[in-house]
């Protein structure tokens, strides 16, 4: 015979303090929950621009596909686990049971089903919202019209911030930047070191920036407002600062913005452009009115400073079968990797320079038949693999 045992009053005071903690501690995990809840903005999902509405909607459509699926696999486990349970006479006991066709015909077609409608659904996204195809509409119920001119932003992610060029108006900023609403926006992406993303979450979605490549996008944006952007791709010390400000504003606004960065801007040249090119974190907002000729192709093919070849001339060498032995004058003019040495701690100019991209020094120029010469005893040089290696950052 079984005998319960009693509870003494310590035992069921504890367990009633017990409880009492639980609530206490659930209603402040509801709270926190709900006040970090109610900072958040979710702007992917409800943007102000054309192509990322379109994105947000092929979000929503996907997710609503798979629950068809998840949602009925959630309910007939938790059923199955209560119909079926030891005490319920009810449940049918089959022991011998192995196989159902029409069990079979519903776990496979439904999923395939919904596998074919998910294909279909992301080979027309895939290349309906291409970020290099110009736009065909300003929203759903407007086309572009054939004598709208799209605004023309060119983009360079430098270490850590961002500078757009305004061809059309023959302006630069930093950190900032502005559109007209409803009119088609086409983004020339670049980098001067590292790879960064673009992303602006309301106006579309993120493509990558690259040395010495360019990529593209199309946008539009569709309601005034203040919007953030950002890099989405970690590239150092001051990615998390790596934002800045971009505004959607009626042609007027955007007018009188214009306006306002030719009477306080300064001048971008080669020069004042290599000092902005060098790190720097939690840069301000800056202004240039007037940019000289070309500058943003010379970033583009890495030749801002005097005296280095561009890349569109190198890839044109090559196009033509190359330079044959001339092309050894070329060698001072191809060096790229040593543009911030003195930033991350470089000593002198040369390719044995700091990389800034990874911190790590950068293949000894010496060739190899020389670094492999064993040591002469009789004329005092050694080579020693127990070498120290050279310091990789000198902050001090």
């Amino acid at each position: 015979m079984v005998v319960p045992l009693k509870r003494n009053a310590a035992q069921t005071g504890a367990r009633t303090a017990f409880k009492r903690m639980m609530k206490h501690c659930s209603a402040l995990v509801s709270i926190a929950s709900a006040s970090v809840l109610s900072g958040c903005k979710f702007v992917v999902m409800a943007p102000s621009g054309d192509i990322a509405q379109q994105q947000a909607d092929l979000i929503i459509v996907s997710t609503m596909l798979m629950l068809l699926i998840i949602v009925p696999v959630l309910f007939l486990t938790f059923y199955f686990a209560w119909h079926f349970r030891q005490s319920n006479p009810k449940a049918r006991y089959d022991p011998e049971w192995h196989h159902s066709t029409r069990l079979e015909v519903v776990i496979w077609s439904a999923p395939l089903a919904i596998i074919i409608a998910l294909g279909t659904i992301t080979w027309i996204s895939t290349h309906k919202l291409d970020p290099y195809r110009p736009l065909d509409r300003i929203d759903p119920e407007r086309p572009v019209s054939t004598d709208v001119r799209p605004l023309e932003v060119e983009v360079v992610a430098l270490d850590w911030k961002w500078l757009f060029f305004y061809p059309e108006y023959g302006i630069a900023t930093v950190n900032e930047m502005a559109a007209p609403i409803d009119r088609p926006i086409t983004f020339k992406i670049s980098a001067s070191s590292v790879m960064n993303s673009f992303y602006i979450p309301a106006l579309a979605g993120q493509i990558y920036a690259m040395p010495g490549m360019e990529t593209k996008m199309h946008a539009v944006i569709n309601h005034e407002g203040v919007f953030d952007g950002l890099s989405a791709n970690y590239s150092g010390a001051g990615f998390s600062h790596m934002r800045f400000k971009f505004y959607g504003l009626r042609q007027e606004g955007f007018d009188d913005w214009i306006a306002r960065v030719k009477q306080n801007g300064t001048a971008l040249n080669r020069d004042t452009y290599l000092k902005l090119e060098k790190p720097s974190e939690r840069e301000p907002v800056r202004y240039y009115a007037k940019v000289e000729e070309d500058l943003y192709q010379k970033i583009l093919n890495l030749c801002v400073r005097s005296g280095r070849m561009c890349l569109n001339e190198m890839m044109q060498i090559d196009m033509m079968g190359g330079a044959g032995t001339e092309s050894t004058e070329n060698r001072e003019r191809l060096k790229y990797d040593d543009r911030h040495a003195d930033y991350y701690g470089g000593h002198g100019s040369g390719l044995g320079d700091t990389v800034p991209a990874s911190g790590l020094p950068a293949r000894s120029d010496t060739p190899p038949h020389e670094a492999d010469e064993p040591s002469d005893p009789t004329s005092g040089n050694s080579s020693s693999n127990d070498d120290p290696a050279p310091d990789q950052f000198n902050n001090n």
